[in-house]
Protein backbone atom coordinates (compact mmCIF):
# COMPACT_ATOMS: atom_id res chain seq x y z
CA UNK A 1 0.00 0.00 0.00
CA UNK A 2 1.02 3.17 -1.40
CA UNK A 3 -0.18 6.43 1.28
CA UNK A 4 0.25 9.86 0.23
CA UNK A 5 -1.83 12.69 1.65
CA UNK A 6 -5.07 12.21 1.76
CA UNK A 7 -5.22 9.56 -0.25
CA UNK A 8 -3.98 5.50 -0.67
CA UNK A 9 -3.53 3.05 -3.79
CA UNK A 10 -2.98 -0.45 -3.73
CA UNK A 11 0.17 -1.26 -5.74
CA UNK A 12 0.90 -4.87 -6.64
CA UNK A 13 4.31 -6.71 -5.93
CA UNK A 14 5.95 -8.88 -8.15
CA UNK A 15 8.15 -12.23 -6.71
CA UNK A 16 10.80 -11.19 -9.32
CA UNK A 17 11.18 -7.42 -10.19
CA UNK A 18 11.31 -7.11 -13.85
CA UNK A 19 14.86 -7.14 -15.70
CA UNK A 20 16.88 -8.96 -18.21
CA UNK A 21 16.77 -12.87 -17.86
CA UNK A 22 19.48 -14.99 -15.79
CA UNK A 23 20.25 -18.37 -17.26
CA UNK A 24 20.81 -21.26 -14.78
CA UNK A 25 21.03 -24.86 -15.31
CA UNK A 26 18.72 -26.15 -12.29
CA UNK A 27 16.51 -23.97 -9.84
CA UNK A 28 14.58 -24.91 -7.19
CA UNK A 29 11.37 -23.23 -7.23
CA UNK A 30 11.44 -21.62 -3.51
CA UNK A 31 8.79 -22.28 -1.06
CA UNK A 32 7.44 -25.24 -1.83
CA UNK A 33 6.11 -24.07 -5.14
CA UNK A 34 3.73 -21.36 -3.45
CA UNK A 35 2.58 -18.92 -5.74
CA UNK A 36 2.79 -15.89 -3.08
CA UNK A 37 6.59 -16.50 -4.05
CA UNK A 38 6.43 -17.33 -7.73
CA UNK A 39 4.67 -15.72 -10.85
CA UNK A 40 4.83 -15.15 -14.21
CA UNK A 41 7.46 -12.75 -14.18
CA UNK A 42 9.59 -15.35 -11.80
CA UNK A 43 9.73 -17.68 -14.98
CA UNK A 44 10.13 -14.83 -17.79
CA UNK A 45 13.69 -14.12 -15.80
CA UNK A 46 14.66 -16.96 -14.18
CA UNK A 47 15.28 -19.61 -16.98
CA UNK A 48 16.33 -22.76 -16.31
CA UNK A 49 16.71 -26.08 -17.95
CA UNK A 50 15.77 -27.83 -14.96
CA UNK A 51 12.80 -26.46 -12.41
CA UNK A 52 12.37 -28.66 -9.26
CA UNK A 53 8.94 -28.66 -7.59
CA UNK A 54 8.28 -29.11 -4.16
CA UNK A 55 5.30 -29.93 -2.48
CA UNK A 56 2.96 -32.93 -1.13
CA UNK A 57 0.29 -30.26 1.11
CA UNK A 58 -3.29 -30.00 -0.90
CA UNK A 59 -4.23 -27.89 1.70
CA UNK A 60 -1.46 -25.89 1.90
CA UNK A 61 -1.87 -25.02 -1.94
CA UNK A 62 1.36 -26.98 -3.04
CA UNK A 63 2.11 -27.33 -5.33
CA UNK A 64 0.38 -24.18 -6.47
CA UNK A 65 -1.39 -24.86 -9.49
CA UNK A 66 -0.87 -21.00 -10.49
CA UNK A 67 3.07 -21.45 -10.47
CA UNK A 68 2.53 -24.51 -12.91
CA UNK A 69 0.67 -22.33 -15.01
CA UNK A 70 2.99 -19.17 -14.45
CA UNK A 71 5.94 -21.54 -16.06
CA UNK A 72 3.72 -22.18 -19.12
CA UNK A 73 2.76 -18.67 -19.90
CA UNK A 74 6.34 -17.50 -18.30
CA UNK A 75 8.36 -19.73 -20.78
CA UNK A 76 6.11 -18.90 -23.97
CA UNK A 77 7.40 -15.56 -24.14
CA UNK A 78 11.17 -17.06 -23.77
CA UNK A 79 13.18 -16.05 -27.33
CA UNK A 80 14.42 -19.85 -27.91
CA UNK A 81 12.51 -23.06 -27.34
CA UNK A 82 15.18 -24.69 -25.09
CA UNK A 83 14.29 -28.07 -23.33
CA UNK A 84 12.99 -27.59 -19.73
CA UNK A 85 13.01 -30.82 -17.44
CA UNK A 86 10.50 -30.13 -14.44
CA UNK A 87 10.83 -32.32 -11.14
CA UNK A 88 8.17 -32.70 -8.89
CA UNK A 89 9.53 -34.03 -5.61
CA UNK A 90 6.43 -35.63 -4.97
CA UNK A 91 3.53 -36.93 -6.67
CA UNK A 92 0.73 -35.45 -5.81
CA UNK A 93 -3.23 -34.62 -7.67
CA UNK A 94 -2.60 -31.19 -8.15
CA UNK A 95 0.46 -32.60 -10.29
CA UNK A 96 -0.87 -35.24 -12.11
CA UNK A 97 -3.96 -32.76 -13.61
CA UNK A 98 -2.16 -29.41 -14.44
CA UNK A 99 0.22 -32.59 -16.23
CA UNK A 100 -2.53 -34.25 -18.03
CA UNK A 101 -4.54 -31.14 -18.71
CA UNK A 102 -2.08 -28.81 -20.72
CA UNK A 103 0.09 -32.03 -21.68
CA UNK A 104 -0.21 -30.09 -25.76
CA UNK A 105 0.69 -27.01 -24.65
CA UNK A 106 4.13 -28.74 -22.28
CA UNK A 107 4.65 -30.21 -25.66
CA UNK A 108 4.50 -27.07 -27.80
CA UNK A 109 6.99 -25.27 -25.36
CA UNK A 110 9.32 -28.07 -25.32
CA UNK A 111 8.75 -28.66 -21.32
CA UNK A 112 9.11 -32.60 -19.97
CA UNK A 113 7.56 -33.75 -16.75
CA UNK A 114 9.99 -35.92 -15.03
CA UNK A 115 8.63 -38.56 -13.01
CA UNK A 116 10.38 -40.88 -10.11
CA UNK A 117 10.81 -43.97 -10.80
CA UNK A 118 13.15 -45.08 -8.33
CA UNK A 119 13.60 -45.34 -4.73
CA UNK A 120 16.64 -44.28 -2.70
CA UNK A 121 16.89 -45.92 0.98
CA UNK A 122 19.08 -44.39 3.74
CA UNK A 123 18.99 -45.85 7.03
CA UNK A 124 15.25 -45.85 8.30
CA UNK A 125 14.00 -44.35 5.05
CA UNK A 126 13.46 -44.49 1.73
CA UNK A 127 11.43 -41.80 -0.38
CA UNK A 128 11.24 -41.58 -4.44
CA UNK A 129 14.29 -40.10 -6.63
CA UNK A 130 15.47 -38.70 -9.93
CA UNK A 131 18.70 -38.76 -11.60
CA UNK A 132 19.54 -35.85 -13.32
CA UNK A 133 22.67 -35.11 -15.32
CA UNK A 134 23.84 -31.56 -15.73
Amino acid sequence: ISKGPGNAKAVKATAVPPGPPVYLDLVYIPNHSNSKNVDVEFFKRVRSSYYVVSGNDSAADEPSRAVLDSLLEGKAQWESNMQVTLIPTHDSEVMREWYQETHEKQQELNIMVLASSSTVVMQDESFPACKIEL
